[in-house]
């Protein structure tokens, strides 16, 4: 694997500092079918830069995370424009980084490459439990004709049967969707944007006990009012710190093996939201490998 140096990486570590990776970040821009704003492509670089201004001290761990990690960031590279061409590129990539016993981050691009993302994972556990953040249940069969669409990304993940699905801040649902979510009631788990002030985190510290779990967010499970910049922005969704307290439960219960980051769309001149995603990046990778050791 082709990395790039410590210091133009994510965090932008001084290249003097010397370690073995645990975790490494992949960059996949896929940009195919997104349906309202555009900019998903430019996604991964901004988030990329924008790490170079996080803080690599943590207050809430009392350290500097990335010393005890190891964090590689892969090479940019060509990603095909034939979507299911690209599912395949990053289910290879991701079955190579995990040949190697690592952790893999992807930063996209759109959510149509979770599928492509989690297929490694469902060949190599009997269950896989998706911790979802999303506006959006993406349940649908296909999307404007496209079965690959962001619109249908968990929706092809349950197409595995061993697969199962958690999902926080979904406030944008189709009436098909309803339908194929009743009848799948016991595969998906969904903790509505609308219920948020008596959502029953003990219920899901149980759901999620001892799985393990990929976990995909797209950064529109956010509320709009703190991350604007993506293509379908909705307002009702997930705050800072309430977001990060069900990472950690998921972390301190489970066995986290791999993320995804999706639909950040870069505003010019706005950088607090790439810089938001970035320390999010971050947070996800420190919980995952330090919160059992507090």
């Amino acid at each position: 694997m082709n990395y790039l140096s410590n210091k133009l990486g994510f965090l932008g570590i001084d290249n003097k500092f010397n370690f073995k990776e645990k975790v490494v970040v992949v960059p996949f821009g896929l940009e195919k079918t997104v349906s309202y704003g555009s900019g998903t492509k430019n996604g991964p670089k901004e988030i990329i830069k924008a790490s170079h201004q996080v803080e690599l001290y943590d207050e809430e761990l009392n350290c500097e995370p990335y010393k005890k990690i190891g964090i590689k960031t892969l090479k940019p590279f060509k990603i095909d424009k034939d979507i299911k061409a690209a599912l395949k590129k990053i289910s290879d990539i991701n079955q190579e980084i995990l040949n190697k016993k690592l952790f893999p981050i992807i930063f996209g691009g759109e959510h149509s490459i979770t599928p492509g993302c989690i297929l490694p994972f469902t060949k190599k556990y009997k269950n896989l439990c998706l911790l979802h953040f999303d506006a959006h249940a993406d349940l649908r069969e296909s999307y404007n004709g496209e079965k690959f669409s962001h619109a249908s990304a968990i929706k092809r993940c349950l197409d595995h049967k061993n697969v199962s699905v958690i999902s926080f801040g979904i406030r944008n649902i189709s009436k098909s969707e309803i339908s194929y979510l009743k009848q799948n009631s016991k595969r998906i788990n969904i903790f509505w944007a609308k219920d948020k002030a008596k959502w029953n985190l003990k219920k899901f510290q149980k759901l999620i006990k001892n799985k393990a779990v990929y976990l995909t967010f797209d950064v529109d499970g956010l509320d709009s009012s703190i991350m604007p910049a993506t293509g379908t922005p909705e307002p009702g969704g997930l705050l800072w710190d309430e977001t990060l307290a069900i990472i950690k439960i998921a972390a301190k219960n489970s066995n986290i093996v791999g993320a995804d980051i999706n639909e950040l769309a870069p505003i010019k001149g706005f950088n607090s939201y790439n810089f938001l995603v970035a320390k999010l990046a971050y947070k996800i990778l420190s919980y995952k490998f330090l919160i059992k050791q507090l």
